[in-house]
């Protein structure tokens, strides 16, 4: 299966470009921010159940995927300042955000500015605003969980996945998690883990749908339910049974169906 009429560009951000997948076609456009770890490639299982039609950006975000030479800073704001120079540098004046666990964080922060256009948001196994139950240990365990080969597949056996990658996708994963730099690949457990965007979220004043995974051990139902759903006014959620943290490549059918439902009802 291929995602049809895809045009690969760079895009100008601060202290470099990064690198980004773009469809043209109908809005509200799609703009897809992956996890910590993850690239671009991530959403394409997602990408290629979308409709034809719908237009789309799925870029790396600085410091993963073909985007690993961007150098930092590599905090939430300036993630978030990174996907709306993406955003301007389209001209979308009409378009929904879909953010991936440290994606959804980032996705969160550029929600609450409010910026023009913006229609709705997708959260999928987001990060939640502010950090719940982070200990010194913990983030120490995170920050050495893309180390090498053997911890990336040790890190999707034991957290990441509810046993639903094929043996390509597990590879991509590996490969993925492994391109960052230090700098990069550290930034999320030191920083941006801990990191309270809780103030702000209140601000957002578009739907805003949370994808949760039943089986996910890394942002669980329960810890979204509480920590997440009260702060954003405008937010629902809907479970996605039999899955873990890795939903977009899990489940993509799934992903993209609610996704393609979410827009129907802006």
């Amino acid at each position: 299966m291929t995602t049809p009429n895809v045009v690969g560009r760079y895009f100008d951000v601060q202290g470099g470009q990064v690198y980004a997948h773009v469809r043209e076609g109908d809005g509200p456009a799609l703009v897809f921010l992956h996890y910590w770890g993850g690239s671009r490639r991530t959403w394409i299982p997602v990408l290629q159940r979308l409709g034809p039609e719908r237009a789309f950006v799925a870029y790396d975000q600085r410091g993963w995927g073909d985007s690993v030479a961007v150098p930092g800073p590599y905090g939430i704001e300036q993630l978030a300042d990174d996907a709306q120079k993406v955003i301007d540098g389209l001209g979308y004046t009409n378009y929904v955000l879909v953010g991936h666990s440290m994606g959804g964080k980032v996705t969160q922060t550029l929600a609450a500015r409010r910026p023009s256009g913006l229609r709705g948001a997708v959260l999928v196994a987001p990060a939640p605003p502010a950090p719940v139950g982070v200990t010194a240990q913990l983030q120490q365990l995170t920050s050495h969980a893309y180390d090498s080969e053997d911890t990336v597949h040790e890190s999707i056996d034991l957290m990441l996945t509810h046993g639903g990658l094929t043996p390509e996708l597990r590879q991509q994963v590996v490969e993925d998690s492994l391109r960052a730099g230090d700098e990069a690949r550290l930034a999320w457990p030191r920083h941006g883990l801990v990191q309270d965007v809780s103030p702000g979220v209140g601000n957002i004043d578009v739907p805003v749908l949370v994808l949760a995974g039943s089986h996910d051990k890394v942002d669980p139902v329960a810890v979204l339910t509480d920590h997440l759903l009260p702060l954003i006014p405008t937010a629902s959620m809907s479970v996605l049974d039999g899955t873990g943290h890795l939903s977009p490549l899990e489940v993509p059918d799934r992903v993209a169906t609610h996704i393609n439902k979410f827009i129907a009802q802006l």
